[in-house]
């Protein structure tokens, strides 16, 4: 598959057309939570950054889709920037329905859409990795009903679907802008990893921004006993793996934080069993009972 030529377009559409499900947040089969299940999804720290994340998200692909002069491509982004106003429903439901707690956040939508799009799109690509991981985490070790995981797996799924036409629509982009072979266009998209893994690091270490602090790390320590950082990085490639695997191979996926991820664990499996601490010595992923079991290439970025 030749990227940035007119199959490449019409293969990274119609995969993300063929994708896209059809349901209303409302409709969902929401399940009754007793009242320890509310407790533990109301202690969780992350509500108003996920919340705050998907609001902004819909109303800046939208703008961005309205300067596209492709038909396909357009059509395209206005199902993501749907999609996305889609998953602020859901989570507004969730938090409505459940009374999860939230701070109050606010929508603007970015003098530069274009730029914002693509910023947030490599920030997605960084932020997928880690949420997969935490959502398998989740489902292995919180007793709360299968029926809310099996309505989140369909949010990760798409999330999934977003960064692959993501990913594939700035390459056929820059591309088509005369940028040279794919080869010498690494640079941007580095570029706009490096704005992406600010931004994350500045939630991790901001005591200003308590909703998005240790976003992964924090979450998790909600749920798992004797959490390790190899246990966080292993969940996130396992899961990775198996959703980016659903895609075609012919297609660009993202492959920085997987490689950033095993870099690390090859590190943390080298050290010392006396050497690791802080939570970091390595430890067999613990299942708890009723734990959902789940099965584990293409071109990628």
């Amino acid at each position: 598959m030749k990227i940035g030529s007119t199959a490449h377009k019409e293969l990274f559409c119609r995969t993300f057309f063929d994708q896209h499900r059809r349901y209303e947040p409302e409709q969902l089969k929401w399940p009754v939570l007793d009242e320890s299940a509310l407790a533990l999804l109301r202690g969780l720290p992350f509500w108003t950054h996920a919340l705050q994340a998907e609001e902004d998200a819909g109303p800046m692909i939208s703008a961005c889709a309205a300067l596209e002069p492709d038909t396909t491509v357009r059509q395209a982004l206005e199902l993501q920037a749907f999609e996305e106003a889609r998953h602020a429903r859901i989570i507004r439901h969730m938090i409505e329905l459940y009374r999860l707690p939230v701070d109050q956040i606010r929508v603007e939508i970015p003098a530069d859409v274009l730029e914002a799009f693509i910023d947030f799109g490599f920030e997605e690509c960084l932020d997928s990795f880690g949420a997969f991981g935490l959502f398998k985490l989740a489902r292995e070790h919180l007793a709360i009903p299968a029926g809310l995981f099996d309505i989140f797996d369909r949010v990760m799924q798409e999330e999934a679907s977003h960064i692959v036409f993501f990913l594939n629509w700035f390459a056929y982009r820059q591309t088509n802008a005369g940028a040279g072979p794919w080869a010498f266009r690494h640079p941007k998209a580095l570029k706009h990893y490096g704005r992406a893994l600010r931004k994350l690091a500045r939630l991790a270490f901001s005591d200003g921004t308590a909703e998005g602090k240790d976003f992964i790390i924090s979450g998790a320590e909600a749920f798992v006993d004797n959490l390790t950082v190899a246990t966080v990085l292993a969940a996130c490639l396992d899961e990775n793996t198996r959703r980016l695997a659903r895609c075609d191979q012919r297609l660009l996926v993202p492959k920085l934080a997987p490689r950033l991820a095993r870099l690390v664990l090859g590190v943390l499996n080298r050290l010392p069993h006396r050497g690791r601490r802080g939570g970091l010595p390595h430890a067999a992923p613990h299942t708890s009972a009723g734990a959902h079991d789940r099965p584990g290439r293409a071109h990628r970025l």
